[in-house]
């Protein structure tokens, strides 16, 4: 069975980057994609996907305002934060607020692949 990934990021490059690296893999589908943290928190409802990559830095509502939401509306999820350098304190109350793990961009296949490996043990 596949994972069912959500992508959250509001460069449609940096989704579309991500869910190549994923359908790769053959072991992933992307259900869905968002561009900011109101359209995630109503996707996971909606789709309640295994694992969610949710980019920090978003219009409307970013990533760690998100998050707490998104973990009340779908429970079982797993939320990997995606930052850009520097990003580290708010990746730090990510992890704080139950997110699972991160990555940074520029994305690394084998990191994004690692990072969703580790949360689904």
């Amino acid at each position: 069975m596949s994972t069912k990934v959500l992508i959250v990021d509001d460069a449609v490059f940096m989704r579309t980057v991500l869910k190549k690296m994923l359908t790769e893999e053959g072991n992933f589908e992307v259900v869905g994609e968002a561009s900011n943290g109101v359209e995630a928190i109503q996707k996971a409802k909606e789709l309640q996907p295994d694992i969610i990559t949710l980019d920090i830095t978003m219009p409307e509502m970013d990533g760690v305002t998100a998050l707490p939401e998104i973990i009340k509306v779908s429970p079982n999820s797993k939320v990997i934060m995606c930052s850009a350098m520097g990003q580290q304190p708010m990746v730090i109350d990510s992890i704080k607020n139950g997110a699972k793990d991160f990555i940074v961009k520029p994305f690394q296949k084998t990191r994004v692949i690692q990072a969703i490996e580790n949360v689904l043990k």
